[in-house]
């Protein structure tokens, strides 16, 4: 039989639950973040207990992270923690903490980016595989043209621990840039919804599957997309109003839900 995490005692007093305790805009952000956990379980974007999602708050320099030790199949809306501008905790439903490694990078990017809500970071296989690639990420698919046009990189520095790294990782990202590859480390998207970040992280993870599999029969077999014809993918993919943006989250959603997922709880 599986363990039972349970909430520890609140700060607040007669330990009310996080639904009634969080504004209505803050548990929204909840159920979104604590989904978007999930779904990565479902992609295989998992790596042991380890990489974050993060969410800003609407308004506020606060922000929501994973509990650290939990699979990310545990993360829920009530469990997420949420923490400061400089890293000091401000709500620990199972008093797990946070990885710290989360905050240099998350707080890092929420800080130099202001209209990020979500930062996703993952390590998954191909992911690390092209960011140990001079070439980087290569205009060979269309999943890669949704990202490939605005691509920054940043140097591997060793675990994220460091918080003078923040300010080399903040100008590598620069103003515009919402996918990151982190050499020899990983990948990074941040959007201004969860589910924007989400879906770029989820085009960036497939477009490093497809070229490790097509590299796999020799780079002078490769074919490179003309840059027109990745121009052309790139404002298609960018186009305003795009159906996907608000038909793709309710149907991941359901997914969820029909694998009887508890992130809402």
């Amino acid at each position: 039989m599986s363990a039972v995490l349970k909430p520890r005692k609140s700060r607040l007093g007669s330990n009310p639950s996080v639904k009634d305790r969080v504004s209505k805009e803050e548990w929204q952000l909840r159920l979104d973040l604590a989904a978007a956990y999930q779904l990565a379980a479902v992609f295989k974007w998992t790596d042991l207990i380890y990489t974050h999602f993060s969410a800003r708050l609407p308004g506020h320099e606060e922000f929501l992270i994973n509990p650290y030790g939990l699979m990310f199949e545990e993360v829920t809306a009530s469990n997420l923690i949420k923490i400061d501008h400089d890293g000091k905790t401000i709500d620990d439903p199972l008093g797990l903490g946070y990885n710290e490694a989360g905050f240099v990078i998350h707080g890092c990017i929420h800080e130099a980016r202001p209209e990020a809500q979500c930062v996703i970071h993952t390590h998954t296989r191909a992911g690390v595989a092209v960011s140990a690639m001079k070439c980087g990420l290569l205009p060979i698919s269309q999943h890669a043209m949704r990202v490939q046009r605005e691509v920054s990189y940043h140097d591997y520095e060793g675990i994220a621990l460091d918080m003078n790294e923040r300010e080399r990782m903040a100008a590598d990202i620069g103003k515009t840039s919402r996918v990151m590859i982190l050499r020899n480390h990983g990948l990074l998207t941040l959007g201004e919804s969860v589910r924007e970040a989400f879906e770029l992280m989820y085009y960036l993870d497939c477009a490093c599957q497809i070229q490790i599999d097509a590299c796999a029969g020799g780079m002078d077999n490769v074919i490179q997309m003309s840059k027109s014809a990745g121009d052309a993918a790139s404002k298609q993919f960018n186009r305003a109003n795009r159906p996907s943006q608000h038909k793709d989250w309710p149907a991941l959603l359901r997914l969820l839900e029909r694998k009887g997922s508890n992130y809402a709880s």
